[in-house]
């Protein structure tokens, strides 16, 4: 139906939220998928995943395997990763994992995949012939030669023989954490790294493929300055990488920082104030060196071509999860492993990911349904929180609704100049985008945030 966007007011209610918003910390959690997986739960019923994929478009799916194993675990990381596995749990890992696929086999054979990526933890903590066996495993036919292969990376787990590999297998993306090259804050972050391991991880990666380099960086951290913090920046750009993800830190629960934070010893996170002028700051130093802003966080070289590759959209097309950890995405279901942190916990769920038979991969035993009005509210944050921003008429012709209707919240934000409105687009302006990890939260459901908040992490 066909509406009228000046005539979407925004309530008393929104506008008192937002001031909550534009007064309260700009820094409240990052909105990196919807519903967030602290808000799965067990399924009164397991869900047979054959039919359930029957009734999905299945011509450009992103395929994503998880990989939960690493040779340290960080203070600040909160994946869902084992540190340090029995040597003969990868081999078991990847066995289940082929089990997993032959129990998905009639999705799989009807799939297109625009997007492949490998995920953890660190994939290539996996030796070579472990890393060449799980290519072989999915090298699915419905894998476009075009289609960008993507993987995660850490510096201390890069030999020229993987990277060769990679490069024999087509990976586009090579994606490594790298956090500071500032000796202090990388030990502020309870991170072993050494400087020239990561100088030659890259160089070596730079030597022996054409992939895609991105680098992750983060801010926030405990001693770092304006100064300190442009001295990574300027480091990283020694190597031009393609895209470089600037993340804010967040000290959450279970994790090494949040410990040390629990137990009052000191306080691990810079005051919101200063992590917003450290964001400025480095957005600024980006957009000034030849990058372009993709998200709050990701931003890409503006000199590279577009690639013609398979068209994806994260907000209609569905992801195909594989591996213990791993979330797959259909419109009407999200589903994947439980979720854990602490040592224990990560690891009993593997264990019984790895006992897991091939009957058992055939269906889905936790997670959630999502409604109709969560699936707009997923369409909404995965399309405003980026640059392409929010195409309001895609979403009238998927849900036959007007979003400015639909969320007077939409109508705030552009009266408070978070947002601005281009024809049929919405798009956060600057401001916005230092706002992002407060407007996503704002856009959850009431029943999304009582489940997180109820949330027992393992």
């Amino acid at each position: 139906m066909k509406s009228n966007p000046v005539t979407a007011q925004p309530s008393s209610a929104a506008a008192t939220d937002l001031a909550q918003i534009l007064d309260g910390p700009v820094y409240q959690a990052y909105a990196y998928s919807y519903p967030h997986k602290t808000a799965y739960r067990p399924f009164e019923e397991r869900v047979a995943l054959a039919p359930l994929w029957q009734q999905e478009k299945l011509d450009a799916l992103f395929l994503y395997v998880h990989i939960p194993f690493c040779s340290m675990r960080c203070g600040f990381c909160n994946l869902f990763t084992l540190v340090k596995p029995e040597k003969t749990l990868p081999d078991l890992y990847l066995d289940a994992l082929e089990r997993q696929i032959k129990a998905l086999t009639p999705v799989i054979e009807q799939a297109q995949f625009a997007r492949y990526a490998i995920g953890g933890g660190t994939p290539t903590f996996l030796t070579e012939l472990q890393l060449a066996r799980l290519f072989d495993l999915t090298d699915f036919a419905g894998m476009q030669a075009n289609t960008p292969i993507g993987i995660e990376t850490s510096p201390e787990t890069i030999t020229a023989g993987k990277i060769q590999l990679l490069t024999e297998r087509n990976v586009s993306r090579i994606s490594m954490g790298i956090q500071s090259f500032t000796d202090l804050e990388v030990k502020n972050l309870a991170r072993k790294q050494n400087k020239q391991e990561v100088f030659k991880a890259i160089e070596t990666i730079r030597q022996y493929s054409q992939a895609d380099l991105n680098l992750d960086l983060i801010y926030g951290i405990a001693g770092q300055t304006v100064s300190s913090w442009l001295h990574s920046l300027e480091q990283a750009l020694q190597f031009n990488p393609e895209e470089l993800y600037l993340y804010p830190l967040y000290v959450r629960e279970a994790t090494g920082l949040g410990k040390v934070k629990q137990q009052a010893r000191f306080t691990p996170d810079l005051a919101d104030t200063d992590m917003l002028a450290l964001y400025r700051t480095g957005r600024d130093f980006l957009l000034a060196h030849g990058y372009q802003q993709v998200s709050m966080r990701m931003f890409r070289r503006a000199d590279l071509t577009e690639l013609d590759l398979p068209h994806y959209s994260c907000q209609e097309d569905g992801m195909l999860g594989l591996g213990a950890g791993a979330r797959s995405y259909t419109q009407t279901l999200h589903y994947s492993s439980e979720y854990a942190v602490g040592r224990h916990g990560v690891k009993d769920i593997i264990g019984h990911f790895t006992q897991q038979t091939e009957a058992d991969f055939s269906h889905a035993h936790y997670g959630i349904k999502l409604t109709l009005d969560e699936r707009k509210r997923r369409f909404v944050m995965q399309s405003l929180l980026i640059a392409d921003g929010l195409n309001l008429r895609e979403y009238e012709q998927r849900f036959k609704r007007s979003a400015l209707v639909d969320f007077p919240a939409l109508t705030t934000l552009i009266n408070a100049g978070l947002v601005q409105q281009a024809g049929a687009l919405l798009l956060l302006t600057v401001a916005g985008f230092e706002r992002a990890d407060s407007i996503g939260p704002w856009f959850a459901s009431q029943k999304v945030k009582q489940a997180m908040s109820e949330y027992q992490l393992q």
